[in-house]
């Protein structure tokens, strides 16, 4: 990537306005991969000094900022307490810990990586992504727009409740993006069962849902889950793993999910 102008704005209302000033602007965010583009960029705008580095516990949710680095989620005690700490599960094993100190939420979920494991998780929680012009909107719908219009994530915000959730993955090597991953929420007895990293992005398996909720909900139940969501998803080719073995390895995965919420 190159830059033509860089700054480092004191607020999201003043990044906002940067970032509508002229048409070729980005907003960085832990800029972790700023050197696999290949973008000239008339304006970059660097978010670190707009005070979104928190992870704050409320009466009913868990609000997380946009520059909170992955780093952060993996040690912190809150996350720790909640959806048997399948948060800091999820990113504590994701490259080395130099990098998990770069990666920020905000920039991982505006990235809509196909490669993310955070995404994937999220989720599956029900997150919800709070924009700076638009509010709040589900994840899942956030995942699914393709809008032109710019605007900055400023947080995210997950329940507190009961829920439980599992996250696997499977990977080439433990320093590797994964070739696949899975995370399954359950909450009484309605399940959200995620698959990513397809490689395409993490996306719901509706039909495997609603398999789980409607039977008995057993281990065998739960293997003719994960074939249910290896038949319903669609899957690719690439570098990391076949189209052919990420469907067996997501059967695998979502019946291991399932199994571990079920105890």
């Amino acid at each position: 990537m190159i830059i033509n102008r860089y700054v480092k704005p004191n607020s999201v209302s003043e990044a906002y306005d940067l970032l509508n000033s002229t048409q070729n602007s980005e907003v960085i965010g832990g800029g972790a991969y700023i050197r696999l583009g290949k973008k000239n960029v008339d304006l970059a705008i660097d978010m670190c000094n707009t005070g979104l580095d928190f992870i704050t516990e409320k009466d009913n949710t868990i609000e997380i900022g946009a520059t909170t680095t992955f780093r952060q989620l993996e040690k912190s005690e809150i996350l720790m307490n909640y959806y048997d700490r399948v948060i800091p599960k999820t990113v504590g094993d994701i490259m080395g810990v130099q990098m998990r100190n770069i990666v920020t939420v905000g920039g991982t979920i505006y990235g809509k990586y196909g490669f993310s494991d955070l995404i994937t998780t999220l989720l599956a929680l029900d997150c919800e992504v709070v924009t700076h012009k638009r509010g709040k909107i589900y994840l899942e719908y956030f995942l699914k727009e393709k809008r032109i219009d710019k605007d900055i994530i400023e947080k995210i915000i997950i329940k507190k409740d009961d829920r439980i959730a599992s996250f696997q993955t499977m990977k080439n090597t433990s320093t590797d993006f994964s070739m696949i991953n899975v995370a399954v929420c359950k909450k009484n007895d309605k399940y959200n069962i995620v698959v990513g990293a397809r490689p395409a992005v993490a996306t719901l398996a509706i039909k495997a849902m609603e398999y789980i909720e409607s039977s008995k909900g057993d281990e065998y139940d739960a293997a003719v889950t994960g074939d249910i969501a290896s038949k319903e998803l669609i899957f690719g080719t690439d570098l990391r793993a076949s189209k052919e073995y990420r469907k067996e390895l997501c059967s695998v995965l979502v019946k291991r999910a399932i199994v571990e919420v079920m105890k």
